[in-house]
């Protein structure tokens, strides 16, 4: 895989991860805010666009595993830095989920 190729799935992980990771800030704001009603759709917007980008993440680890040489480049470590960024926020917003509802219960 060429250093451009490798560069255009790192901008297609960019891509995804930043949608999901709008869609969870957002999902966050409107909780903070007491609305409830759009959270497991927003979750389901926000997960497919991860595996989206985890799917363009294990094409390169594959080629990676069956030997392919690969000049990375910033682009692609910059899309790595954004899909690990947004799983983890991902995993943080759970968290809130269950902290503004029991808050809301009260």
């Amino acid at each position: 895989m060429t250093k451009d190729e490798l560069s255009m799935v790192g901008f297609e992980i960019v891509a995804y991860s930043g949608d999901a990771r709008s869609t969870l800030l957002s999902l966050l704001k409107e909780m903070r805010a007491g609305n409830f009603e759009h959270v497991e759709e927003k979750l389901k917007e926000a997960d497919e666009n991860i595996n989206l980008a985890h799917q363009s993440q294990t094409k390169i680890l594959q080629q990676e595993a069956r030997g392919e040489d690969m000049e990375m480049g910033f682009i692609f470590i910059h899309g790595q830095d954004h899909l690990m960024t947004t799983i983890l926020l991902r995993d943080i917003v759970d968290d809130f989920i269950n902290l503004y509802e029991e808050r809301g219960n009260k």
